[in-house]
């Protein structure tokens, strides 16, 4: 079986995003003949060209952008690793969890109960992000998320279903779909919606919204309106109305964390939000 070093991949990895070999090796501190070489063994290694090397410009091969974008997921995952084994070995264990300010469904009270009634439990640290979740736990800084699906990248990820959603139309009480009954998505035809801090771009040009206070602030204000999860009702200020959307594709909470996690204590806290959601949905054991 062909190995490849991490080291092999830090070379590759930094000559393939400069496209130079100079740029490169001043971003690893050392000098170019040995990167030079390092990337021709790899290449004979492999028996594959990686680089198109011509008299002014390096280009990556359809085999380099492959490696390129291997490469990085292997070194992500490294780092990863570090993290977690440096955050495991702290004087003060913690489970860390990502959360979105009002997005755990009405559940989160719950969990944090039945997994502290659990054998072993650690304490658990809150983060409170709007966007990157599962940034945070690709880059092992959180142990788990609650995130929504459908999502824009769970690769990586394992997830358990929590809650699934309708979805409702938040819009001032003086609005002009604020009478309606339900509506679909093409009555938002010239709305301004939200954009989410780390979603990939949809068409929203609406202010970025950070925090669950600032997004149901800027509706209050006309400055925008969102489509949200069912459970946001219950935290609606009096000035608001929620309208039921037909359209609108159902959202499920789910929990996340990085696959391959073999933490008994995240195993424990798995358990508990799957006992808890089960509980709520009338599907319990």
């Amino acid at each position: 079986m062909e190995r490849l070093e991490v080291r092999e991949l830090v070379y590759f990895t930094a000559v393939a995003e400069e496209l130079h070999f100079g740029r490169a090796a001043a971003r690893l501190e050392m000098t170019q003949p040995p990167l030079s070489r390092a990337i021709q063994q790899l290449e004979r290694r492999l028996g594959v060209a990686l680089l198109e090397r011509g008299s002014r410009r390096v280009a990556l091969t359809e085999a380099g952008a492959v490696l390129l974008r291997e490469s990085r997921t292997v070194l992500d995952a490294a780092s990863a690793a570090a993290r977690r084994t440096r955050r495991a070995s702290r004087a003060d264990p913690r489970l860390v969890l990502v959360i979105k300010p009002g997005g755990d469904g009405g559940l989160l009270p719950a969990i944090l109960d039945a997994y502290q009634a659990e054998p072993g439990a650690l304490p658990v640290e809150l983060v409170c992000s709007f966007g990157e979740r599962e940034i945070l736990l690709r880059e092992g800084r959180a142990d788990a998320a609650l995130l929504h699906r459908p999502h824009p990248d769970l690769t990586g990820l394992d997830t358990q279903d929590l809650l699934a959603e309708t979805q409702l139309l938040v819009v001032p009480s003086s609005h002009r779909l604020a009478g309606r009954t339900r509506v679909c998505l093409n009555d938002l035809a010239g709305e301004t919606l939200p954009r989410w801090p780390g979603a990939p771009g949809g068409g929203s040009h609406g202010p970025e919204v950070h925090d669950l206070g600032q997004l149901l602030h800027l509706i209050a204000l006309r400055r925008m309106v969102a489509v949200l999860p069912s459970s946001i009702r219950d935290q609606l200020r009096d000035d608001l109305v929620a309208v039921p959307v037909d359209d609108a594709e159902p959202t499920t909470l789910v929990l996340a964390w990085p696959e391959h996690a073999t933490s008994p204590a995240l195993a424990a806290f798995v358990r508990a939000a799957a006992a808890v959601a089960g509980e709520a949905t009338g599907h319990g054991g």
